[in-house]
């Protein structure tokens, strides 16, 4: 019983050392460290913070082989009293309509880290995953947190679930036009096979609310190598108001000498 004190001690101290580090970064940087102390970024009345505790590797379920692991579960612990309680605020976002199973539990954690999308407004934003399956399809979740100062305590600003396999995305938007909104890209269920584009944008109520959705002009294996949200920026940003035929295409990140389009969707080559 002493020993078990000692390491949840020394689990606590390590997390505390790395929230500095997390608070210390720019907010918009990469991925945040393993814990981030969230009382500083959101002005908490107590003293809240998030702590993903992974446990050790487990033999794989899907596999079904004794020499074929997966990473543990992670219990994303978002606690005002340093780990002794969690957070439900999280539980649940990998069930689907109600009925746990298989890939209900995160074991990957794909992002953790505090973004702004309107002024005074920060978030934490999660993004993680479940199991992978026989075919390497996983569940994803990605999550927005608010707080509530009235209540001390974290809210649901943004949650969708989506797979993996089917060129799926969430992406949160750090910049631009668009800086602060969160845009998906999920496969249609009948031809011609494309994708629906969502926009979210955050309202007066400190929550996301769909401002836009379409089907895309992006077609599912047309070849185009970009990221299925990076060929229909033209048309988010026309769609939007940001952008008119004739501009300068709206490209993304890196090299993207000869832009432009192709039955509506951008290509770069």
């Amino acid at each position: 019983m002493i020993a078990g004190k000692l390491l949840m001690a020394a689990t606590l101290a390590l997390a505390a050392q790395a929230s500095q580090a997390a608070v210390a970064a720019p907010p918009e940087g990469p991925a945040a460290p393993r814990a981030i102390d969230l009382a500083k970024a959101f002005n908490t009345r107590s003293p809240w913070m998030f702590t993903p505790l992974q446990g050790p590797d487990i033999v794989d379920p899907i596999m079904g082989e004794p020499d074929a692991t997966a990473p543990g579960e992670i219990r994303m612990c978002i606690s005002k009293d340093h780990g002794r309680t969690c957070s439900p605020v999280l539980d649940g976002a990998l069930v689907v309509r109600g009925q746990r199973d298989t890939f209900s539990e995160a074991h990957y954690l794909n992002q953790a880290r505090i973004v702004y999308p309107a002024a005074g407004k920060p978030m934490l934003l999660l993004q993680f995953g479940s199991l992978r399956s026989m075919n390497g399809d996983q569940r994803i979740a990605t999550v927005a947190l608010a707080y509530d100062r009235t209540k001390d305590a974290f809210f649901v600003a943004y949650d969708r679930r989506t797979g993996h396999n089917n060129n799926q995305e969430v992406r949160y938007i750090a910049e631009g036009p668009l800086r602060g909104a969160i845009l998906s890209a999920e496969p249609t269920e009948n031809a011609p096979f494309g994708f629906w584009m969502t926009v979210n944008r955050i309202g007066p109520d400190n929550r996301y609310a769909e401002v836009l959705r379409y089907r895309s002009a992006t077609r599912y294996g047309d070849g185009n190598p970009l990221a299925v949200i990076d060929s229909e920026m033209p048309n988010l940003h026309r769609r939007l108001g940001f952008w008119r035929p004739g501009a300068p295409l709206p490209v993304p990140p890196g090299n993207c000498s000869k832009p432009h389009l192709v039955s509506g969707a951008l290509w770069c080559r």
